[in-house]
């Protein structure tokens, strides 16, 4: 018997036991996550200390996550989401340099084929909601402009849904675009103000949030992932200050500086040059990309 294997297991050294067992795992990696897991879950379930029930429960709870998990719907990354852990790995791998654009969740609702449009276009195909302009810059660290950098936008139309979730409803990339910025790294374009959104609620997370006493709620956000060469990728949203549910997101998405004024506009001659009917929300924004060596820095 090799001595890892040996030590029966018990209350007091069940952490010892298990992780003892796993001294031959071939990737150093797996046998470092496995013993930090290992220890975190043996601590817990000693502190909670759950009857035989209630840990049956817990696995049929995951049981049941996993089943309403297919090819449309993943409940595990759902989960993630609700307990902030998204949002913690998110934060742990795109840590920002001082003064760039932090970056948050990517979502499920990104289309990788997108058409690009040209800058100032009209990303709402079917004109539904309240008008918006949005405009800013693209820049570095150091304040001077991005060329050439390309902006993947996409966002809920006014009632909160996205496009592939209204097939045949709204057109196909409603509310999509993709824009480059020229030597100025300043970008425009035209879409509708967003409305919260309801994540899904119908299976096992949304049962949770509600034996909570959570809603299952997103803040009103626009979506964007941003590239240039020489430059780290963002994935980021910008945020409606005012929104119902800017303090208490769901997946816990909002962060402070990716809060954006969104200004009522009644500006007639305004309105006219962009080709809306009456008054109009702007939105006003400047990204900050980090290059890479600013991020080890």
């Amino acid at each position: 018997m090799e001595t890892h294997e040996k030590g029966f297991f018990t209350e007091e050294n069940s952490v010892e036991v298990v992780t003892g067992r796993n001294a031959n795992a071939a990737d150093p990696r797996l046998k470092q996550v496995m013993e930090v897991i290992t220890r975190k879950l043996h601590e817990a379930v000693k502190e909670i200390e759950p009857t035989q029930e209630e840990w049956f429960q817990t696995i049929m709870f995951l049981t049941k996550t996993g089943h309403l998990c297919n090819e449309w719907r993943q409940e595990f990354i759902l989960l993630s989401d609700v307990l902030g852990v998204s949002m913690l790995v998110d934060a742990i791998n795109n840590r920002k340099p001082s003064g760039a654009s932090e970056s948050t969740v990517l979502g499920p609702f990104h289309v990788a084929d997108a058409p690009e449009m040209p800058m100032g276009a009209n990303i709402c195909l079917d004109h539904k909601g309240e008008d918006m302009f949005i405009h800013g810059r693209i820049l570095d660290t150091q304040g001077q402009p991005v060329a050439d950098a390309v902006l993947d936008v996409w966002q809920a139309n006014d009632e909160g849904f996205y496009d592939v979730q209204q097939k045949g409803i709204q057109p196909d990339f409603n509310l999509r675009g993709v824009f480059r910025t020229g030597a100025d790294g300043r970008y425009w374009f035209r879409a509708v103000k967003p409305k919260f959104y309801l994540i899904p609620d119908d299976g096992t997370v949304g049962k949770l949030l509600g034996a909570l006493g959570r809603h299952p709620y997103r803040p009103a956000h626009l979506h964007f992932i941003l590239k240039a060469d020489g430059f780290e990728t963002l994935t980021t949203h910008i945020f409606d200050p005012d929104d119902p549910y800017i303090n208490s997101d769901a997946v816990f998405g909002v962060k402070e500086s990716l809060l954006a004024e969104f200004r009522r506009v009644d500006d007639a001659e305004r309105a006219r040059q962009l080709e809306f009917e009456g008054w109009f929300w702007e939105v006003e924004y400047d990204f900050v990309l980090a290059r890479p060596e600013d991020v080890k820095a």
